[in-house]
């Protein structure tokens, strides 16, 4: 049996040890907040935070977050007012909205490790996230506008 935190709530699975987290999220917790996008880490559509850093849970096996702490975009404010979330709607980020939740959670990542980076290190780190909408500057923008505290 794998026991793992998502969201500050236990969890437990008894299924296969390598199914994707993507999957146990989504389908057997209920939060369709994650979204898969390629399945290969490529897009990350899918990130979500394990112990406060940045993953692709699409091609992060439930096996590999045993006894270990995971925060979807539905854990990481319970009302929607972290800084980022904040910051997002105030840069009027989403366009289709399909990739938010993993470039929220990608910049909540950075800005735990990185509370005032600069443009060129929000690019970089943000850099794997796809957008299909193209509304990078919005986006670095809004990272930008949570490291000063919205």
């Amino acid at each position: 049996m794998i026991k793992l935190k998502i969201n500050g709530q236990e969890q437990t699975w008894e299924g296969d040890p390598t199914l994707p987290l993507l999957w146990f999220i989504r389908d057997e917790v209920g939060l369709t907040g994650t979204k898969f996008g390629c399945g290969e880490a490529l897009c990350g559509a899918c990130t979500v935070l394990l112990d406060k850093e940045a993953v692709r849970s699409c091609v992060t096996a439930v096996s590999d977050v045993a006894g270990r702490e995971v925060t979807t975009i539905e854990g990481l404010h319970p009302t929607g007012d972290h800084p980022v979330q904040k910051a997002w709607r105030q840069a009027n980020v989403p366009q289709c909205g399909f990739c938010q939740a993993g470039q929220i959670m990608q910049a909540a990542s950075l800005l735990m490790q990185n509370p005032k980076p600069s443009h060129d290190q929000i690019r970089e780190a943000m850099s794997g996230n796809i957008c299909r909408c193209g509304c990078y500057q919005r986006i670095e923008n809004a990272v930008h506008l949570a490291s000063t505290g919205v």
